[in-house]
């Protein structure tokens, strides 16, 4: 089966101040290319989740472009709305989902995610080293996964991480310590990077 990367770039960072995919990590790249870097190394496309308002310049300065997807009026708000537009997209691949805002991410944490997934699976995520649930935002969305999501969203439910929750979703123990650790204020952003 084929894997997508979908890199959630849509977000209003309305409390780190200033839009987190476009900051730059210490690696002179912009968070968003960085990611999809990693997504590129071990998925078979990647497509970057914007918000229905959202300005698409920014993203189109990389050497090879990623494909733009536009969050839906009629799929709610969030991650939940990138995620309804990738399986409207391609709705029998599997989505490898990942949020911008993590600067330490890495292509083993990605990979063994992959190689990991089992196919009678709709979902599989890593175990938060935070408080031990799913990190929904760095996680494997198989097509079956579509009708779950689409059922939440009809009941008005738009919390992925309470989906994967609902649904039992199989979690992994973290294979490179604080890859996913995200970041929303500038004192997270001033954390991650130590």
């Amino acid at each position: 089966m084929k894997t997508y990367g979908l890199l959630l770039v849509g977000g209003r960072s309305a409390r780190m101040g200033q839009d987190k995919a476009t900051m730059l990590h210490p690696d002179g790249r912009t968070l968003w290319q960085r990611g999809v870097d990693l997504l590129e190394e071990c998925c078979d496309r990647v497509h970057l989740s914007l918000r229905e308002d959202q300005e698409s310049r920014p993203f189109a300065v990389a050497s090879h472009p990623p494909i733009l997807l536009r969050d839906q009026s009629n799929t709610g708000d969030g991650p939940m709305a990138g995620l309804m537009s990738a399986f409207q997209h391609a709705p029998d691949v599997r989505w490898l989902v990942m949020s911008c805002d993590l600067p330490r991410a890495d292509a083993r944490t990605l990979r063994h995610l992959i190689d990991s997934h089992r196919e009678e699976e709709a979902f599989l995520a890593y175990r938060s080293e935070f408080d031990g649930l799913p990190e929904p935002l760095c996680a494997l969305y198989a097509p079956q996964a579509y009708a779950f999501l689409q059922a939440a969203l009809d009941k008005k439910f738009c919390c992925p991480r309470k989906v994967l929750i609902h649904h039992q979703c199989r979690l992994l123990d973290p294979v490179v310590a604080r890859a996913l650790e995200n970041t929303n204020t500038p004192q997270e952003w001033e954390h991650a990077l130590l």
